[in-house]
């Protein structure tokens, strides 16, 4: 059996190589969910890179990135496969109009790969090529709907009652993400490898903020992550997310800001925070002379 990767610093290297920057533990989960076969179930607040890891190490691989964006009434039609009813019907009504047409000749006809709508589940299984299946937001599906990912997690196999089990032509690489709405099932996560994406430490989201925002100084880059997770330890709503941490660089980079001083900050907080009780809080913070350093 063939490995994506020789080891863990070769995870994280590669990952560094198209502009995600892991820690060990991060890398170290990649590279042994390659090796058990496992999928990996990736938990963290909303905005830290949960769903960018699956798209980098589809990057790194050079495999097709499937991707099922979860969401409350997702059903199988829409997870795993349909009937193209419209042209079954089609196919009937033909068949019929012939003679000495038998529904069992019909119906072996008509429940054929032909007439098979994959969606992404059994697209990532069927797939000839290397895959990295993206369950994304799973948190967001109710816990019947689970049900419909524990034969692929287990057995990369899908059972279809008109054609039999589909089994997988490749092990596709697979990342589940939550956003920890919501407990998952105990069968959902007996069936992966566990990891938390959290905010990253001041030092980390500086060398993001480095990476992805051009023309940046170091020291605007150091002002930012301060800043920010100075900003984090208060108590919102919800906290900047890395994303948000992006754009709020790109924005000061834009506005030629070398130095963030307390009117920066404040006049430019709605781009890190988006909800106005956030803002008036963090607003109170950084204008008291013990709040937000800057």
């Amino acid at each position: 059996m063939s490995y994506r990767f020789e080891d863990v610093a070769t995870v994280k290297d590669d990952l560094a190589k198209v502009d995600y920057l892991s820690d060990e533990g991060i890398a170290g989960v990649v590279y042994l969910a390659d090796r058990l076969q496992k999928p990996i179930l990736v938990e963290g607040p909303a905005g830290t890179g949960k769903t960018q890891l699956a798209k980098s190490v589809s990057e790194i691989l050079g495999a097709r990135l499937i991707r099922l964006q979860c969401y409350e009434g997702l059903d199988e039609a829409k997870a795993l496969y349909e009937w193209n009813y419209k042209k079954q019907l089609l196919r009937i009504q033909t068949e019929r109009n012939e003679e000495n047409a038998e529904w069992a000749d019909i119906s072996d006809d008509i429940f054929s790969d032909e007439f098979l709508l994959t969606r992404p589940l059994l697209e990532a299984i069927s797939a000839d090529e290397p895959v990295v299946l993206l369950i994304d937001e799973v948190d967001r599906v109710e816990v019947e709907t689970e049900a419909l990912l524990l034969e692929i997690l287990s057995d990369y196999q899908v059972s279809i009652p008109e054609l039999g089990t589909i089994e997988a032509k490749q092990i596709p690489l697979v990342f589940l993400t939550s956003n920890n709405t919501r407990e998952l099932s105990e069968a959902l996560k007996r069936r992966c490898l566990y990891l938390h994406v959290d905010y990253p430490d001041m030092e980390r989201e500086k060398e993001i903020v480095l990476t992805k925002v051009p023309d940046i100084t170091e020291n605007l880059a150091d002002q930012v992550a301060r800043v920010v997770r100075s900003i984090r330890q208060i108590e919102l709503k919800k906290h900047p997310s890395v994303s948000e941490t992006l754009d709020w660089a790109k924005t000061l980079v834009l506005l030629g800001v070398e130095k963030i001083d307390e009117k920066t900050a404040t006049d430019t907080i709605n781009i890190l925070l988006k909800y106005q009780s956030d803002i008036t809080k963090a607003v109170k913070e950084l204008s008291t002379a013990d709040g937000v350093t800057v």
